[in-house]
């Protein structure tokens, strides 16, 4: 079974890595120039270095659509940058994922694939897709959706070490991203992870930095741009996350279950 990914974050990585060892065929796309903040945990960074690996799977960049056959029959995952969605009619996947995670729809129909499936609010299941996962922290996190939407934004990061919002790192001006600071440094509150044009992104607690956007990345005001750890565990940097796992494992079964309806399993 082939399944195209939309996205190629830390969520749909995690989609990835779980629909991948279930031996599902898995193609991703991304834009040409990635914004992902969890860089180390997302296969976004091999259209930026041509491959990369996320625990003990790797992605590899592709430019056209006929060279995901050979990149799958070696055991990658193949990914190349394709922000209109263009690669669909030549891959006519089995099933899409749209993991995303845009907080609202950017153009997937229930048309695109027999089988389809999408990631957080901005979808509603038997509209635009067959089910959708939710992503919002707590009870119903990874829970399939087959009738209805997920829980809408709050625009509140969920809890991590009894931190919301103050985990977050967000652009203190419109301007060139520029790294002080790597993932994995340890920081305290007061310290400098970056500068936007020579204006300094402050960190609010202390923790480990999980998250940090790419050196040279253009940004605006208040844009999502890095994330602070209070756990200060080190190997949560280079691993995909408890939240990535059960929006990928809520993905694989509703994959599943649409294909055992169609008699594909």
């Amino acid at each position: 079974m082939l399944v195209l990914i939309r996205g190629a974050g830390d969520l749909a990585t995690g989609t990835a890595l779980r629909l991948h060892r279930a031996g599902l065929s898995v193609v991703m796309t991304d834009l040409p120039h990635p914004t992902a903040i969890r860089r180390t945990v997302c296969f976004s960074e091999a259209i930026v270095h041509g491959r990369c690996t996320v625990e003990d799977v790797t992605a590899v960049a592709i430019e056209t659509p006929d060279q995901a056959a050979a990149v799958l029959a070696d055991g990658h995952i193949p990914i190349l940058a394709d922000p209109e969605g263009t690669v669909l009619a030549a891959l006519h996947p089995d099933a899409v994922a749209d993991v995303i995670l845009a907080k609202r729809n950017l153009g997937t129909k229930i048309t695109d694939a027999p089988i389809v499936v999408a990631a957080g609010p901005g979808f509603t299941a038997g509209v635009d897709c067959h089910a959708v996962v939710e992503t919002m922290r707590g009870h119903y996190l990874g829970r399939v959706i087959y009738d209805g939407s997920a829980q809408p934004n709050t625009s509140v990061p969920g809890l991590i070490g009894g931190f919301a919002g103050e985990r977050v790192l967000r652009a203190p001006a419109d301007g060139v991203f520029r790294c002080v600071r790597a993932i994995g440094d340890q920081v305290e509150a007061g310290d400098v992870a970056a500068t936007v044009d020579g204006v300094p992104m402050v960190c609010t607690i202390g923790g480990i930095l999980r998250g940090l956007l790419a050196d040279g990345t253009p940004v605006h005001k208040g844009m999502k741009s890095g994330d602070v750890d209070p756990r200060c565990a080190l190997d949560h940097c280079f691993c995909a996350s408890d939240k990535a796992l059960a929006v990928g494992g809520g993905v694989l079964e509703a994959i599943l279950h649409f294909a055992s309806k169609k008699g594909g399993m």
